[in-house]
């Protein structure tokens, strides 16, 4: 059986690590060149890096940052915002990325998973997928949640992988900073149609939560940010009680 991943995620804006509800009402937490190194050094498996705002401002990624983080860590970096090319996939990957992280980009042009796939290989391309229920279906959201595409998740995860998108990060806008659980329903009908890695993301609260999100099969990895930015759940606790709890996890 293969470890379950407990992966921190940064979203960065402005150069500052920040965090909100359900994808509003942001609010400034932490310098992302310092929490990264905490990460690190606290037992994390990989770490995510997302510009927040580069989709919906038309820009590139934050380069500048993402080189002083990818300096300081010794885990795999995944990083997304702004990634429209190939020639995004290069200045990141340059930068010390070990994978990309692609959400509006792709929505706009999903050759470029294929592209991408075909240069790089399929373990580096990650879709990111930004969901929300929508008169009872699952419905995808571009430019950081801020547009409704009208394309329904589950069928768009399905040609994702098609096209070459090795794993999914799904960030359930519902459960988003709520912590109240993941959202397992959906991760369920994900993991129902999918047979690539599934990273689930927006909920966590608790450790339990961890603990029950890995019960369920085809869920690899459980994302998190406000829990372990505040200290709330410390990453090698949270290891240690989930392996308690039967989870295999790296110690």
């Amino acid at each position: 059986m293969l470890a379950k991943r407990i992966i921190p995620c940064l979203d960065v804006r402005d150069g500052r690590v920040v965090k909100g509800t359900n994808f509003q009402g942001l609010r400034d937490m932490a310098d992302p060149v310092e929490l990264a190194e905490f990460y690190n050094a606290a037992g994390a498996d990989e770490l995510v890096f997302y510009d927040i705002t580069a989709s919906a401002e038309g820009r590139g990624l934050f380069t500048d940052i993402l080189r002083q983080v990818a300096g300081k860590i010794f885990i795999p970096l995944t990083v997304g915002g702004g990634i429209r090319t190939l020639e995004d996939f290069d200045r990141v990957l340059n930068c010390g990325a070990d994978k990309v992280s692609v959400n509006s980009g792709a929505i706009a042009d999903p050759s470029l998973l294929s592209a991408a796939a075909r240069k790089y290989g399929d373990q580096c391309v990650v879709l990111s997928m930004d969901v929300k229920r929508v008169e009872g279906r699952f419905r995808l959201f571009a430019k950081g949640g801020r547009e409704d595409t009208g394309i329904d998740a589950l069928e768009w995860a399905v040609r994702g992988v098609g096209e070459g998108a090795g794993e999914i990060v799904l960030n359930s806008i519902d459960t988003d900073g709520v912590k109240q659980g993941f959202d397992l329903e959906m991760l369920d009908a994900l993991a129902a149609r999918v047979r690539v890695p599934i990273v689930a993301s927006g909920g966590a609260g608790t450790m339990e939560h961890f603990a029950r999100l890995f019960t369920h099969p085809g869920i690899d990895a459980g994302l998190a940010a406000s829990i372990f930015h505040t200290r709330q759940v410390e990453i090698h606790a949270l290891k240690e009680f989930l392996r308690g709890s039967g989870v295999e996890v790296r110690v």
